[in-house]
C-alpha cells in the first residue's frame, strides 16, 4: 500500500516490530521515540496519518497531536494506550484523534484501521454528495469541509464521515449502532463515548444556523434536521 505512516513509541522493540509489519504490508514507515522526535518528522516528511503512543518521555502523545491540530486539521491520528479510563478515550478525541487501540494489540487490527482512516476503503460519494447544503452551510465531503459565509472549517476524516452519514439520512433517524459497526468496526461502549465526542464536535460547527439540530434519539441514534 502505497502510504505513509509516522510511528512514535517510545518501547523500542514495539515500535521496530510494527514498523517491520507494515513495511512487509508496503507501507512507508518513519519512528519516533518521543513527541519532540515525531513532531520533527511529520513536519519533515508530511505523513498520510499518525500512530501515536499516549504515554512517552518530553513530549506525550497528546501533547503532540495538539502541536499538529494547530496547523493540520485533516491528517489522520490514532493513539496507542495502555490505558481503558473513558477520560483518557475521551480526551484523546477532543484534542482531535480519530481512534484509539488499546495494547496489546494485533498488527492485523491496526492495519485494519489504518486503510480505513487514510481513506482507502471509505465509501465512495454519491453522485452530487461533493457539496451538499445543510441549511446556511455548504459540506464538501470530498475536500472535508464544512463553510459558511467565507468561514471554512476543516473536518476531520471520521467527522466528514459521520456528518456525510447523516446528511444521507437527513430527517430520519441514523441508527447508532449501524454507524459504529461501519465507522469503528464494533458498537462496544468505548466507541460509543468516540462517537459522541464527534457528534458534540459536529453540533458546535453547526450552531449558527439555529434551523439547524442534531437531536439524540434515546436509545435509537441521531437525527438531523435542517
Amino acid at each position: 500500500m502505497d502510504a505513509t505512516v509516522l510511528l512514535v513509541e517510545d518501547e523500542k522493540q514495539l515500535a521496530q516490530i510494527v514498523k517491520d509489519s507494515l513495511e512487509m504490508r508496503g507501507f512507508r514507515m518513519f519512528c519516533a521515540h518521543n513527541g519532540q522526535e515525531g513532531l520533527r518528522l511529520y513536519r519533515q516528511h508530511k505523513p498520510d496519518i499518525l500512530v501515536l503512543d499516549i504515554m512517552m518521555p518530553d513530549m506525550d502523545g497528546f501533547s503532540m497531536a495538539a502541536e499538529v491540530r494547530k496547523t493540520d486539521k485533516s491528517i489522520p491520528i490514532i493513539f496507542l494506550t495502555a490505558k481503558s479510563q473513558t477520560a483518557d478515550v475521551v480526551k484523546g478525541f477532543e484534542l482531535g484523534g480519530n481512534d484509539y487501540l488499546k495494547k496489546p494489540f494485533s498488527m492485523d487490527e491496526l492495519i485494519v484501521r489504518i486503510k480505513s482512516l487514510i481513506g482507502r476503503f471509505q465509501p465512495a460519494p454519491q453522485p452530487g454528495d461533493d457539496e451538499i447544503l445543510i441549511g446556511q452551510y455548504a459540506f464538501n465531503y470530498t475536500k472535508q469541509t464544512l463553510t459558511r459565509n467565507n468561514h471554512k472549517e476543516f473536518l476531520s476524516h471520521r467527522e466528514a464521515e459521520v456528518l456525510w452519514r447523516l446528511c444521507r439520512y437527513r430527517n430520519q433517524v441514523m441508527e447508532r449502532k449501524s454507524i459504529l459497526l461501519d465507522l469503528w468496526g464494533d458498537d462496544n461502549f468505548f466507541n460509543a463515548r468516540s462517537m459522541d465526542v464527534f457528534i458534540t464536535r459536529l453540533r458546535r460547527y453547526l450552531k449558527d444556523d439555529p434551523r439547524i439540530q442534531i437531536v439524540n434519539i434515546r436509545g435509537v441514534g441521531y437525527k438531523l434536521i435542517s
